[in-house]
């Protein structure tokens, strides 16, 4: 159970820095415009498939608290 904490953090930590990553790329499809869209297109045939999972999973509709519903700090 300890390795499967371990590695579900860990996909959870991928997961925001990509989600940081296509947000600091590819934000001026959100209306976020933080890279010159120049380096962004060469960047675009890497984390094309990686698109409409980041957009869905940051336009979903989310409840406070949602990111850390899992966790058990201290139990």
């Amino acid at each position: 159970m300890t390795a499967y904490e371990f590695e579900q953090q860990a996909l959870e930590l991928r997961r925001s820095d990509e989600t940081l990553f296509l947000l600091l790329a590819f934000g001026d499809m959100l209306g976020v415009p933080l890279l010159p869209p120049v380096h962004a297109l060469r960047l675009l045939p890497h984390a094309l498939p990686q698109l409409g999972p980041w957009r869905r999973r940051l336009l979903r509709p989310r409840e406070l608290g949602d990111d850390h519903e899992h966790h058990l700090h201290g139990l």
